[in-house]
């Protein structure tokens, strides 16, 4: 009997049924600059009108061991929101509207639902950024992934006039740093969290930890990253407010990415407080973790910091606050020594 390329281990018909699936979810997310639908050899998009000297604006990222996570619960309708979310925010740091969005999704056997799944949850978080889902590329590749097991990478396209762009260029001692709050873990520091909490405390995904609120192990972990392209829209479109800098807190956590939007000379003292998801101090406890530690690798419950002049805090606050959020007042910029490391160049006050 002659050997097909199913035998081999690729099913066309189903990477075909997926594509077909896929079809109305990217339809739903299209925008006015789309010029095509998915289904062609690459996705086409104008540049929106009304831009002064358009600069194209990109960026790439996965969601991490968090896979594991969905792999482990078999609940695959939200890591795709979290791709959109690790790209897109990088994106917005910038003051860019988020203009389209392309997906890589790499698995050994192709389950078309679990594809459509995830899928699902990329097209929702870009109609709540305002972006299309542009197109993306699906992968069967046989020996490459354990059964049940998948890989993801995103690449969001912004855009933003060249005299709007936000660089972090114009920060001065003194500037008022705003945190916008995160949802928990966001798609960061699971390797260690899954160390702690499912191979040192030994807690199952149906577990339900004292202190989450009656919330499941899994629900914690699987809790969406959010999205901050809305704030950035309203803060940027606000003609009182001068925003200086913006920083999305993915790994590394405040000291690891605060100082790359500071030009050199520069760092932030952190001396605000706020209430962190309870799934921090689950893995500080069960560890234990030590604290420095932990703010070297998670969000610690701040997923996007603002740097503002002194004077335009209050009105960044209050454009913040009709968003429905509770900004946070972390802190100010302060001069440091250029030669600082780093990390150290955010400062704990009273650590």
């Amino acid at each position: 009997m002659a050997i097909t390329y199913r035998k081999a281990g690729v099913d066309i018909d189903a990477g075909d049924e997926l594509v077909e699936r896929i079809k109305p979810l990217a339809r739903a997310t299209r925008i006015a600059e789309v010029m095509e639908d998915v289904g062609g050899f690459a996705g086409m998009c104008r540049l929106p009108s009304g831009l002064e000297d358009p600069v194209l604006v990109s960026g790439t990222d996965g969601v991490g061991t968090k896979l594991k996570v969905a792999f482990l619960t078999g609940v695959h309708d939200t890591i795709g929101f979290d791709l959109v979310g690790m790209c897109v925010n990088d994106v917005v740091t910038t003051g860019a509207r988020p203009l389209f969005f392309l997906d890589y999704f790499g698995t050994g056997k192709l389950h078309v639902d679990v594809g459509e799944a995830v899928v699902r949850g990329i097209a929702n978080a870009c109609k709540e950024v305002g972006c299309a889902l542009l197109g993306g590329e699906t992968a069967e590749l046989p020996g490459m992934y354990a059964e049940g097991e998948y890989d993801l990478a995103g690449f969001a396209v912004g855009v933003v006039s060249r005299k709007n762009i936000v660089d972090g260029k114009r920060v001065a001692a003194g500037d008022a740093v705003i945190g916008i709050a995160s949802s928990g873990l966001h798609s960061n520091g699971y390797s260690l969290a899954r160390h702690v909490l499912l191979e040192t405390m030994h807690l199952a995904p149906s577990d339900t930890p004292e202190g989450l609120g009656g919330a499941t192990l899994a629900e914690a972990l699987l809790r969406p990253t959010r999205l901050y392209a809305r704030h950035v829209a309203a803060l940027t479109s606000d003609g009182g407010i001068d925003v200086r800098a913006m920083s999305h807190i993915t790994g590394g956590g405040l000291p690891g990415n605060l100082p790359r939007v500071l030009p050199d000379g520069l760092g932030v003292r952190i001396d605000g407080t706020w209430t962190r998801p309870a799934i921090f101090d689950l893995i500080a406890q069960g560890g234990p973790v030590e604290e420095k530690e932990m703010r070297r690798t998670f969000n610690l419950g701040i997923g996007f910091v603002v740097i503002v002049p002194a004077g335009h805090a209050a009105r960044a606050t209050a454009v913040l606050r009709e968003l429905g959020e509770e900004p946070i007042a972390l802190g100010e910029v302060v001069p440091v020594d250029p030669q600082t490391p780093f990390e150290e160049r955010v400062l704990w006050q009273g650590a």
